[in-house]
């Protein structure tokens, strides 16, 4: 049996393959191109690679085109920790040395010693994966807009907290056509107060407001000539300059998570799994394709429901030493499926009374927390998530909840 590391880098990757006595039984630099990738089938092959008994492949990366050609076939790809790795190589040299062939070594020893103890690569649908990338790019669109919002935020309370008045009724605040439109207008409190009642009406015309203009426009005049403390004006041009750069960054990340947003409703629902997921309480499209993205559409990933729990962060972790024993949330776990369960979690109990009933039960009778209340009720509703998806079953709510829905009535 053979096996294969490869340490991957920007430009150049090093490969090295061992036999099942660890032996070294060939390396090789090969350059990130298609003639690189070549080389390393053809060395792949001339080993013993085949169809039938491809040889399994150890790299630090889940992504990029060298992963993609690795793929391809029926081949093992196992995406190893650069931690992990980091502590295989101290089992064996003391001396702490370091380099590119002896890392790829290290990967292919790996697998040929536990190679039980690491998952490969999902055996997703190219659907899926599609899902995966469109889902998690608007999520780090969403998060990028957010960040740069609160960074607006914090420079308006500087100079212009009337744009901060002005803009709190409406939803999303900062983040609305109508909010850009105003900063745009009068990119400081004093160029705001000058502003006429037929100037702000323009201006929210100009954003694509078509209802309450006139209302609007009256609220807005009276809060931005209302009674406020100023910075020197030649302090205030310069904030303004700043805010009007900040801003163009904003209208950027709103563009890119909407235009993102829209991607995933098209691709989304032609999933066969979309309609399991959509029928779950506090679910929608585009938080129905982060969980999707994460969890994956190969049904043989987890064994049972547990390691899901565990990769999704939502079940509990215990650490005992001698007398001491503590459980507590996991820090390990997937990000991405940890924060759309917290939206999910929040959601849920608005849409399914028994969602509601567990939290509350979780609230009031266990004494959780708010944050350990939803983990908790996060961790059931993606357990029943994993039994659906091995049944190919519909979300039930009686089923779901039976005890919570009977304490209820």
């Amino acid at each position: 049996m053979i096996f294969c590391g490869i340490d991957w880098a920007e430009k150049t990757h090093d490969v090295a393959l061992v036999g099942h006595t660890g032996t070294l039984v060939a390396k090789r630099h090969i350059t990130d191109d298609a003639a690189g990738y070549k080389i390393l089938l053809d060395l792949l092959a001339e080993h013993g690679d085949t169809e039938d008994n491809p040889i399994p492949v150890a790299i630090e990366t889940s992504r990029g085109l060298l992963v993609a050609v690795l793929r391809t076939g029926r081949r093992k790809v196992y995406a190893i920790n650069p931690m992990a790795a980091a502590r295989y190589r101290d089992r064996h040299s003391v001396s702490r040395k370091k380099s590119d062939p002896g890392d790829a070594l290290v990967l292919a020893n790996i697998l040929r010693t536990d190679m039980h103890a690491h998952r490969p690569l999902p055996d997703d649908t190219d659907l899926a994966r599609a899902i995966a990338v469109l889902a998690r790019a608007q999520q780090d669109a969403t998060w990028n807009r957010q960040t740069i919002a609160n960074q607006l935020r914090s420079l308006l309370r500087e100079y212009y907290p009337a744009a901060l008045a002005a803009v709190e009724p409406w939803k999303n605040g900062l983040c609305r056509p109508e909010a850009h439109s105003l900063l745009k207008a009068a990119p400081t409190p004093t160029h705001a107060a000058r502003l006429t009642r037929t100037q702000l009406q323009a201006t929210l015309k100009r954003a694509g407001r078509q209802r309450s203009i006139e209302a609007d426009a009256d609220r807005l005049r009276e809060v931005l000539r209302a009674d406020w403390a100023h910075q020197p004006p030649l302090v205030e041009d310069a904030l303004g300059e700043q805010m009007l750069a900040l801003l163009i960054q904003l209208e950027a990340a709103c563009t890119a998570a909407d235009q993102l947003a829209k991607a995933v409703e098209e691709v989304f629902p032609q999933h066969p799994d979309a309609d399991i997921y959509l029928s779950f309480p506090g679910l929608g499209i585009q938080l129905g394709a982060r969980v999707l993205a994460e969890v994956g559409d190969d049904r043989t990933r987890f064994t049972d429901a547990r390691g899901l729990k565990a990769y999704a962060g939502s079940s509990p972790v215990t650490r005992a030493s001698g007398k001491k024993s503590s459980v507590t949330r996991r820090w390990v776990k997937n990000d991405r499926l940890n924060a759309a369960g917290y939206l999910w979690a929040f959601s849920a109990p608005n849409a399914s009374p028994g969602a509601k009933a567990h939290y509350r039960h979780r609230r009031d009778d266990c004494g959780d927390w708010h944050a350990g209340a939803q983990r908790h009720l996060f961790n059931r509703m993606i357990g029943q998530l994993y039994h659906c998806l091995q049944h190919n079953e519909l979300f039930d709510e009686h089923t779901a909840f039976p005890v919570e829905l009977a304490e209820a009535a």
